[in-house]
């Protein structure tokens, strides 16, 4: 079992940054992925971005590559998401999760993630 608290999130004006963090309860045996997640009001849960357990692997949704920037800490076992030039349509609630398997194969894809947080509220204003 794998908890997952996500904080960080908050109200920004446009073009300004916020540093999400992930912290996970456990550490699982073997690999692991966290993807990062949002869901704005009345859409679907969209993907961000993932990081694999080693940190080698990153893999960006088009509309965030080259602002925002997803990292880990395994010491402290969180993972950052480092959101930079946010834009209006970057409002959304973030959500972090955990696919207990290698990295490879669709870590864009919601249905791959086992656990889940409860999310944060980010608001970019105009």
């Amino acid at each position: 079992q794998v908890q997952l608290v996500e904080s960080g999130g908050g109200l920004v004006q446009a073009g300004g940054s916020l540093k999400l963090s992930c912290a996970a309860s456990a550490r699982t045996s073997g690999s692991y992925v966290v993807g990062w997640f949002r869901q704005a009001p009345g859409e679907e849960r969209d993907f961000v971005a993932a990081i694999s357990w080693s940190g080698a692997g990153r893999y960006y949704a088009d509309s965030v590559k080259g602002r925002f920037t997803i990292s880990r800490d395994d010491n402290e076992n969180i993972v950052y998401l480092q959101m930079d030039s946010l834009k209006p349509e970057d409002t959304a609630v973030y959500y972090c999760a955990a696919r207990l398997r290698s990295w490879g194969g669709t870590v864009w894809f919601r249905g791959e993630y086992e656990y889940w947080g409860q999310g944060t509220q980010v608001t970019v204003s105009s």
